[in-house]
C-alpha cells in the first residue's frame, strides 16, 4: 500500500500520539499511509545487527501484489528530501509497469512454441476416434508440452506410460490420492514427496507432478512428471527466524545476527512449473473436453438415426414376413389340392414338380418364420434372472436327445454354473449351439463340453478383450467338422449356410444370427474359434464390462 518506506535513523526514539484515541469516535487512528509511522522493534533490531544507520525500501508491484523490493541501506543516518523520495517512488512505479511486459517478452518464444504444440495436439485429437490414442501417438510432443521427462495417460483401467515414470501400480495409487485434491479438474506441485510421502520412493522420476482430469464419469487423466533437481540457494545469512524467551518469560522473535553467505541445499523438489505451462495444460484440457462433447453430440445424433432406421427395418421385417405367409400358404395349399385331385392324371415329372413346389414353400415358410422371430428379438423385453445353467442345459439336452437317439452323445459340464439372463432366450442360445454341435459332426461319438471361464484357457489360441475384463465367459466346445477360416467372418450372417440345404439335416441358416442377437440384447459379445475337421468352440458373455 505504501510505495516507499523510509527509516532515516534506526536509533530514533518513537514519539507517542496525543491523544492515543480520537475523542469523537474513541477509535485508534489508522496510520497505514503515514510516512512517519513507527517501525517494528524486531525490524529495528534486525537493522542494528546489520550495522545499518538508515534504510529505505521501494515496493515493486505486479498485478497489485508485492513482487519485490529495492532495498537501500546507509551506514549512518540519512535524511532524504521530499523531492528525492517522490522520484524514488516514481522509479518504483515505472519498474512495476515494466515487470509484466518483461516477463511476457522473456517467455514469448516458449509461449509460441507451446501454442503451436497445443494446436497440433487439438487437431490430431479431433481427427482421431479415441483421444487416448491421439494424445499418446507422439510421445515427444506430449512431453514437450510442459518440458516433462515422463507422462501417463489413464483411461478407465488402462494405463499408458511415456518416458521416465513411476510404475503403473504407483501411478494408480497416486491417482487415488490426488482425486480429492483436484481443483477445477487440475492439480500440480513441484514438491510431490513433501505432500505425498510415498513419492520419496520415486523422487528421481516424479518430484514434479501435473494432473489434468479429462472426464469425471470415466477415469480419464493425463499426468506429467519431472524428476528431483537438487538446488543450492544462497542466502545473506541463515533465513530462519528463531524464537527466544526474554527476561520476563515472554516469547519473541529474534532476528539473525550473522549476515555471512549461507547456503541451503534444497531437495525433494523439481524445477518449478512455469505459469505459461500451467495455462497451456488448462487450455489443452478444455479443448479435449470440448472435442469429446462435440463427438458425443455427433455420436448421439448418429445413434438416434440408427435407432430410427433399426426400428423401421424391424417393423418392415415383421410386416413383410407376416404378410408373406398368407400367399405362401395359398401356394402350398393349391399345390396340395392339385396333387390330391389330379395326381392320377399327371405324368411323373408333373407330380415331382408339384412336390418340389410344396417343399420350396415349406422351406420359404421356415425362412419367413426365422425372419419373423429375429425381428421380434429386437422388441422383446429382457427379464434377467439368476439361472442354474446345469439345470437349463440338462433340459436342453433331454429335448435334443429325443430326436438324436441314433447317435452317441457325450456332454460334459465341468462344474456347477450360474448365469444371469432371460431364461427363455438363454435356453434358445444353448438349443442352437448344442444342436449345431451335434448336427455338424460326422463322428460316431459326438463330444460336447459346456463351461464358464474368467480368463483365457490354455487350449484357446484366439485372443479376445473379454478374457481380460474379469467377465464370466461361457463356451460350448465340440469335436465336429469345424469351419474353414475363410467362412469365420460370415458365420453369423442371417440365412448364411456353408453347405447344401439337404446336407447335415438342412436348416434356415438363421440359428447363429439369432444367438448373436440374443447375446447382444443381454449386453454381451459372441465369438468363435474353429479348426477344420477338428472342432469348434463358441465363446460368449452375457454382461457388458461396466455391468460386471
Amino acid at each position: 500500500m505504501n510505495k516507499i518506506r523510509l527509516i532515516p535513523n534506526i536509533n530514533y526514539h518513537p514519539a507517542a500520539l496525543i491523544p492515543t484515541h480520537c475523542p469523537l469516535t474513541n477509535a485508534s487512528p489508522d496510520l497505514s499511509f503515514s510516512v512517519l509511522r513507527s517501525v517494528s522493534p524486531i525490524h529495528i533490531e534486525y537493522l542494528q545487527n546489520m550495522k545499518v544507520g538508515a534504510s529505505m525500501s521501494i515496493s515493486l508491484l505486479k498485478n497489485n501484489q508485492l513482487w519485490g523490493l529495492i532495498a537501500c541501506h546507509n551506514n549512518t543516518p540519512k535524511y532524504l528530501p521530499y523531492q528525492t523520495r517522490t522520484i524514488c517512488e516514481f522509479i518504483g512505479q515505472i519498474m512495476s509497469l515494466e515487470l509484466s511486459n518483461k516477463e511476457e517478452n522473456e517467455n514469448l518464444d516458449d509461449k509460441i512454441r507451446l501454442k503451436n504444440l497445443q494446436s497440433d495436439f487439438v487437431e490430431s485429437i479431433y481427427q482421431a476416434e479415441d483421444f487416448v490414442e491421439a494424445v499418446g501417438r507422439d510421445r515427444d510432443r506430449l512431453l514437450s508440452l510442459v518440458n516433462a521427462t515422463g507422462a501417463a495417460i489413464i483411461s478407465d483401467d488402462l494405463v499408458r506410460l511415456f518416458g521416465k515414470t513411476p510404475s503403473e501400480n504407483e501411478i494408480n495409487q497416486l491417482i487415488d490420492w490426488v482425486v480429492p485434491l483436484l481443483q477445477n479438474n487440475f492439480y500440480y506441485t513441484d514438491c510431490l514427496p513433501q505432500v505425498y510421502p510415498p513419492a520419496v520412493e520415486f523422487k528421481d522420476l516424479a518430484c514434479g507432478l501435473i494432473v489434468a482430469s479429462i472426464t469425471k464419469i470415466q477415469r480419464n487423466f493425463i499426468l506429467w512428471f519431472r524428476p528431483e533437481v537438487i538446488q543450492t540457494v544462497d542466502w545473506g545469512g541463515n533465513p530462519d527466524k528463531h524464537e527466544t524467551i526474554d527476561e520476563e518469560g515472554n516469547h519473541r522473535m529474534s532476528p539473525r545476527k550473522s549476515f555471512e553467505k549461507w547456503q541451503e541445499i534444497v531437495q525433494l523438489k523439481s524445477l518449478p512449473w512455469q505459469a505459461n505451462e500451467i495455462d497451456g495444460i488448462v487450455e489443452l484440457r478444455s479443448s479435449i473436453v470440448g472435442i469429446i462433447l462435440k463427438k458425443a453430440d455427433e455420436l448421439a445424433s448418429i445413434n438416434e438415426d440408427l435407432q430410427r432406421s433399426n426400428n423401421e427395418l424391424d417393423a418392415f421385417a415383421y410386416i413383410a414376413s407376416h404378410d408373406l405367409k398368407e400367399p405362401l400358404r395359398g401356394i402350398h395349399n393349391y399345390a396340395s389340392f392339385l396333387l390330391a385331385d389330379y395326381q392320377d392324371k399327371l405324368e411323373e415329372d408333373g407330380v415331382n414338380k408339384l412336390n418340389t413346389l410344396m417343399d420350396l414353400t415349406k422351406r420359404m415358410e421356415n425362412l419367413i418364420n426365422a425372419l419373423l422371430h429375429f425381428s421380434r428379438l429386437s422388441r422383446a423385453d429382457i427379464n434377467r434372472n439368476n439361472i442354474d445353467l446345469n439345470n437349463l442345459v440338462t433340459n436342453v439336452i433331454d429335448l435334443i436327445k429325443i430326436n438324436q437317439s441314433d447317435f452317441q452323445i457325450s456332454i460334459k459340464i465341468p462344474k456347477s454354473l450360474q448365469i444371469k439372463g432371460d431364461r427363455v432366450l438363454t435356453e434358445e442360445i444353448f438349443v442352437n449351439l448344442i444342436s449345431n454341435a451335434i448336427k455338424y459332426n460326422d463322428r460316431h461319438e459326438k463330444r460336447i463340453e459346456i463351461g464358464c471361464i474368467m480368463e483365457k484357457p490354455d487350449w484357446a489360441s484366439l485372443e479376445h478383450p473379454c478374457f481380460h475384463q474379469n467377465l464370466p465367459v461361457f463356451y460350448v466346445k465340440d469335436n465336429g467338422i469345424g469351419i474353414k477360416e475363410k467362412h469365420l467372418d460370415t458365420i453369423f450372417r442371417i440365412f448364411k449356410r456353408l453347405h447344401a440345404p439337404n446336407k447335415y439335416g438342412g436348416g434356415t441358416g438363421a440359428g447363429l444370427t439369432i444367438v448373436k442377437k440374443i447375446v447382444e440384447r443381454h449386453g454381451g459379445q459372441i465369438w468363435l474359434e474353429s479348426k477344420y475337421k477338428e472342432g469348434t468352440t463358441f465363446y460368449f458373455t452375457m454382461t457388458a464390462p461396466n455391468e460386471k
